[in-house]
C-alpha cells in the first residue's frame, strides 16, 4: 500500500501510523492508537518493577576466639536475618597471631553455616581476603504463594492494523 493511502486510512480511523519492522522488505506498519500504547507499556513496565524483590546483604563480624555465649548472640542475629530473606555476609577478623592459624576461622565458619542449615545455605565457600575471611549465606527460596489474578480481560483492545507500505 502507498504512504499516503496508509495515511489517509489512519486519518479515517482516527489512529496513528506506527513503523512496527522499518527493515523489513516492504516496510511494516501499524495503525494504533500511540498514546495508548506508551500509556500501556510504561504501565506493565511499572508493575514489572514493583514485583520485584531487592536484595539486602547483612554483614556480621566474628572474630576466632570468640566467646560461646557471643557466638549464640551473633548466631541469633545471623538466623533473624535470613529469616527476613537478607543474605549474610559473615566476616572473621585475624589479627596479629591469628593470622598463621586459618583454620580456627574455616571451622567456626563451618560450625555456624551447619548451625543455620534450615534457614539458609552457603553461596560463597569460605575464602582468605587479606586479614578478613568471608563466607556469605543466602535465605532457601520460597515456595510461590499461587498465581495472582491478572487484569487482561478487563483491559479493551485497541484497533491495529498491520499495513505493509511499498517504498
Amino acid at each position: 500500500m502507498r504512504i499516503e493511502d496508509a495515511l489517509r486510512l489512519a486519518v479515517e480511523a482516527d489512529l496513528d501510523l506506527v513503523e512496527v519492522a522499518p527493515m523489513a522488505k516492504p516496510p511494516v506498519c501499524k495503525l494504533m492508537d500511540f498514546g495508548k500504547f506508551k500509556y500501556e507499556a510504561a504501565q506493565k513496565e511499572r508493575e514489572s518493577r514493583r514485583n520485584q524483590t531487592h536484595t539486602i546483604i547483612k554483614e556480621m563480624k566474628l572474630r576466632p576466639k570468640i566467646d560461646q555465649h557471643d557466638y549464640e548472640t551473633k548466631k541469633g542475629h545471623v538466623e533473624r536475618f535470613l529469616k527476613a530473606g537478607d543474605k549474610v555476609k559473615i566476616t572473621i577478623m585475624f589479627r596479629g597471631r591469628e593470622q598463621s592459624r586459618p583454620e580456627l576461622g574455616l571451622r567456626l565458619l563451618g560450625r555456624l553455616a551447619e548451625d543455620v542449615t534450615e534457614l539458609g545455605f552457603v553461596e560463597a565457600t569460605p575464602k582468605q581476603d587479606g586479614r578478613n575471611m568471608i563466607m556469605v549465606l543466602a535465605p532457601h527460596r520460597r515456595k510461590a504463594d499461587g498465581a495472582k489474578p491478572t487484569s487482561e480481560g478487563l483491559a479493551e483492545e485497541s484497533p491495529t492494523e498491520d499495513i505493509a507500505i511499498d517504498a
